[in-house]
């Protein structure tokens, strides 16, 4: 008895991460695979900051169902939409309250303020807040939706009006995506007394499920479940702890030794082993998601078409998706899974021709011998389950054609950091749909508004980019359709990227784990989960 209780006691300090307490019935541990870059959703655009922010201790306008792609009133119960498209008017939810926490203690409930600051401080750079804590927000800009919203206005404390530049056919899911969480202005308002405005980043306050407490980088995310969260019955966890594992057989080590109960990107080695524990159950389906090598078109020689068509063609896709993804992947041809609306199927690969690629490169004038850089990843992503082996694959490939590749990573979040800023020749990456639509896969990574943050590859072509915003901008899906496969033509023959894979979503889990949903948008939430005995 009282060996448990002083593990209780560690575990309750912080201290350390346990079977005994995780298996309380409303405490919940998740192996998760790295750690945020922080927590102001709107500074970020990966999963990983997501998962300990957005989905947690957030909310947003709208909302996702859980595990669906539908949009749902979120923080505004309802919406309308003026006759031409441009102005929306949200009417927002009463009695919602922000998160009360030893750092702020909120004296009002969410109002229209909130809304306001959130977006003014992405749209402003002359924002009061954002002159004394300097960031940028790259989701919303790669979105072009610091050009495209006009002014946000309100109405009164329940009502905010937005008034849009040109139409957006998707700007409900927008708002519903993780970088549009809603801050406390209240909170802002200390900050900015305090002189303490960068612990937005550090210390978040929302209106979400769960209320942030504490972070030990590399380690654990501790969070304790809302109690006054507005959605009844909702949040069933006491305690929400993130433990940090970097490596995924010690994240599968954990699961199965009860250490965590859910966790995420096993390798596809370990499939087998975890299907078969009778212990643990394997939902999996397929990936909304596309795992590809970005050319930065800004460097030689890769600014050569004829130099991108060749590393294109030596690569050995089928090879790379055997030994990489194993049973768990599927051929990528395209820009986009698949599975989105408005796929163009009639595009196909050039094929792997390494004869053909030491053509084209001779060509080109590229020497035998000639290195470049290829940023291989630091984490497992759902579209990318090994980038290091993946890497030296590539790496051999291109010799074979006579490129030398060097292999270069960093941690997560500066891999992101020094591959905004163009660094790398060509490297890893790839993306899991955010919001359904298609502009999330063609703009948001390929397009002109997105060359310094999520366009890795740098490229911009004016006809591209045309095709791209006609299309957002008609809400005729069969026309927007038409727009955006003339998009991918273009793109294609481009070759800013070579799409490698596709890749099936796994979610090992503990069988005492209920009502957990996997999210298309490769995202963890925890609300309406529960523990069983």
């Amino acid at each position: 008895m009282r060996k448990n209780a002083v593990i209780q006691a560690l575990v309750a300090a912080g201290l350390i991460a346990s079977a005994p307490f995780a298996s309380a019935a409303s405490n919940l541990v998740f192996c998760s695979e790295g750690s945020p870059a922080g927590f102001d959703p709107g500074q970020y655009t990966t999963g990983t900051d997501f998962d300990a922010s957005a989905e947690t201790v957030f909310n947003r306008l709208t909302q996702f169902e859980r595990g669906g792609t539908a949009v749902i009133p979120g923080l505004a119960e309802k919406w309308d939409v003026s006759a031409d498209g441009l102005t929306y008017t949200f009417h927002l939810r009463k009695g919602v309250k922000f998160h009360t926490t030893e750092y702020f203690k909120p004296t009002r409930e969410f109002n229209a303020d909130d809304v306001l600051f959130t977006f003014q401080r992405m749209l402003s750079k002359d924002h009061p807040f954002r002159k004394v804590y300097p960031t940028e927000f790259p989701y919303f800009t790669d979105m072009g939706m610091d050009a495209n919203i006009s002014k946000v206005e309100k109405v009164d404390d329940q009502t905010v009006k937005f008034t849009l530049a040109s139409v957006d056919a998707a700007f409900i899911q927008n708002l519903a995506m993780s970088f549009a969480s809603i801050q406390s202005a209240e909170y802002a308002d200390q900050l900015l007394k305090q002189g303490k405005a960068a612990d937005i980043n550090q210390k978040p306050i929302g209106t979400g499920p769960f209320v942030f407490k504490r972070y030990q980088k590399d380690a654990q995310i501790r969070f304790t479940g809302n109690k006054d969260y507005w959605v009844p019955g909702d949040v069933k966890i006491d305690n929400l702890i993130f433990s940090i594992s970097t490596d995924a057989s010690v994240r599968m080590q954990k699961l199965k030794a009860n250490e965590c109960q859910i966790t995420l990107f096993p390798r596809p080695a370990d499939l087998e082993s975890l299907t078969k524990d009778p212990n643990l159950k394997m939902p999996s389906q397929p990936g909304f998601n596309d795992g590809y090598i970005a050319y930065n078109v800004l460097h030689k020689p890769l600014d050569k078409l004829e130099v991108r068509q060749a590393l294109d063609m030596a690569v050995n896709k089928q090879a790379i998706i055997d030994a990489v993804y194993q049973s768990a992947g599927q051929l990528a041809v395209n820009g986009m899974p698949p599975t989105q609306w408005s796929y163009d199927e009639t595009i196909k690969d050039a094929g792997y021709n390494p004869e053909k690629a030491k053509e084209l490169l001779k060509a080109a004038g590229v020497k035998e011998g000639t290195e470049i850089t290829l940023w291989a990843m630091p984490v497992q992503r759902p579209y990318n389950p090994n980038a290091k082996l993946m890497a030296e694959m590539l790496q051999s490939d291109w010799a074979k054609v006579g490129i030398k590749a060097k292999i270069v990573t960093y941690e997560w979040g500066e891999y992101l950091k020094r591959a905004k800023g163009g660094e790398h020749d060509t490297m890893l990456i790839g993306w899991s749909g955010d919001n359904g639509d298609p502009d999330n896969w063609l703009g948001t990574l390929y397009g002109c508004d997105a060359v310094d943050g999520n366009n890795f590859s740098k490229w911009c072509d004016a006809s591209y980019d045309k095709l791209i915003k006609e299309a957002k901008r008609t809400t005729d899906q069969a026309k927007r359709t038409e727009l955006y496969k003339q998009a991918q033509h273009i793109l294609k023959d481009n070759v800013p990227i070579t799409p490698i894979a596709h890749s099936t979503v796994y979610q090992p889990m503990r069988k005492n784990v209920q009502d957990f949903k996997i999210s298309p948008f490769g995202l963890n939430s925890f609300y309406g989960v529960s523990i069983g005995k």
